[in-house]
Order: C-alpha cells, then structure tokens, then sequence
C-alpha cells in the first residue's frame, strides 16, 4: 500500500502544463485534416480529364 500512495503522491505532484488550451489541439489536428481533403478532392476525376492517346491497348 506504501507504494500505491507514492505513486499516488507522485502522480499529484507532477503535473504538465501544455501552452494552450486543449482545444486548440483538436482544431490543428481538424484543420491538417480539413487541408489534407481539399487535396484529395483535388485529384478527383485526373484520368478522365486526359483523352486515351494510345488505342492500341483495347483488350485492356
């Protein structure tokens, strides 16, 4: 039980402290993701936008 209560003790006494609010850690991780899908969405529909120059690969 001693060693409970020292880690106890030491578990209250050390304590962090961040240099902004919480929050704010999840809107930098929604805004990374945010610019990660403007550039995927990005990439959408790049195939498509090229004409097929070779048609000699029709059993493809």
């Amino acid at each position: 039980m001693h060693f409970l209560n020292a880690v106890k003790t030491m578990a209250e006494a050390t304590t962090v402290s961040y240099p902004f609010p919480t929050i704010v850690f999840g809107a930098i991780a929604f805004s990374i993701f945010t610019v990660l899908l403007l550039v995927t969405w990005s990439y959408r529909d790049v195939a498509n936008r090229h004409d097929k120059q070779d048609s000699g690969n029709k059993g493809h």
